[in-house]
């Protein structure tokens, strides 16, 4: 009778020790095609968010949900922001970077509005609220252009400070990659901030057998460094559950997302015969 007392006693002591185990963080990420992946084709064109479980260890499953030239409001229309609120829960995290496609005036299919977008940005933050997940807003990542003078020229407008506005207003972790991405461009210098960008020479990738100067996209060497970026904004933001979850520096190798699956079922509305890597 004892035995079976204790044994009783050890396999509930066990049950409720795997009851008690956490489910894995989820981290989603609503955005565009400086962050979204990429198809692994024999062009190194790539998202930031697409490397970002290169930082984390196996307790963070990352979503990446973000889609080559969306804007908050294509990424509304679509289905795309319903489809991915359905799969957030409470204590989640959704990473909101939006802003490339939204300023492109000239794109009709894509362009939104400063005031349709802010208003955008504060139906993303209440709505991951409401799923008592936490939302983190970033400002767009920079293009890279340099003038004459070589003197760097940002392309974003008035958008980022329509991020900014957002964030303080609703007080919502915020990361301002516009800037650090600037600055990292910027220490590079105007030739060797190339080599983070999609700059391949003539038959060195299928898709672009004359080459392409493409100053908007990231081959993996960028993506890493915005994706570092990104991380080093969650450290300074003392974003702890994500924090305690990073890999040391020394253990950091090329890992990709797993696709979402269903997520290519989307409507398109996108004309994609548009080049998304011009700059102004």
């Amino acid at each position: 009778m004892k035995k079976l007392l204790i044994y009783t006693i050890a396999l509930l002591t066990v049950t409720g020790l795997v009851s008690m185990r956490k489910k894995p963080i989820k981290l989603f990420l609503a955005g565009d095609s400086t962050m979204a992946d990429k198809p692994l084709n024999g062009c190194p064109e790539t998202g930031w968010g697409m490397v970002l479980p290169s930082y984390f260890n196996e307790n963070i499953v990352i979503e990446n949900h973000a889609r080559n030239g969306r804007s908050t409001r294509t990424f509304i229309s679509e289905g795309r922001w319903n489809f991915m609120l359905a799969r957030v829960g409470k204590g989640d995290y959704v990473v909101i970077q939006f802003g490339h496609n939204d300023q492109s005036i000239q794109k009709t299919d894509r362009y939104t509005t400063p005031e349709e977008y802010k208003k955008n940005l504060i139906k993303f933050v209440t709505d991951v609220r409401s799923k008592g997940a936490t939302p983190i807003l970033c400002t767009p990542v920079e293009r890279r252009k340099f003038d004459k003078k070589g003197n760097f020229v940002d392309q974003h407008g008035n958008y980022p400070n329509l991020v900014r506005q957002v964030a303080k207003e609703l007080n919502v972790s915020f990361i301002d990659m516009q800037h650090s991405s600037m600055d990292f461009i910027i220490s590079k210098g105007e030739e060797g901030s190339k080599e983070l960008f999609l700059h391949v020479g003539a038959g060195e990738c299928p898709k672009y057998p004359e080459g392409k100067d493409d100053n908007t996209h990231f081959k993996p060497t960028g993506a890493m460094e915005m994706a570092r970026l990104f991380v080093e904004g969650i450290t300074e933001l003392k974003i702890k559950p994500l924090v305690k979850q990073l890999k040391p520096l020394a253990n950091v190798t090329l890992t990709y997302t797993t696709p979402v699956n269903g997520l290519d079922n989307l409507k398109n509305t996108i004309n994609h015969n548009l080049d998304e890597g011009k700059t102004k």
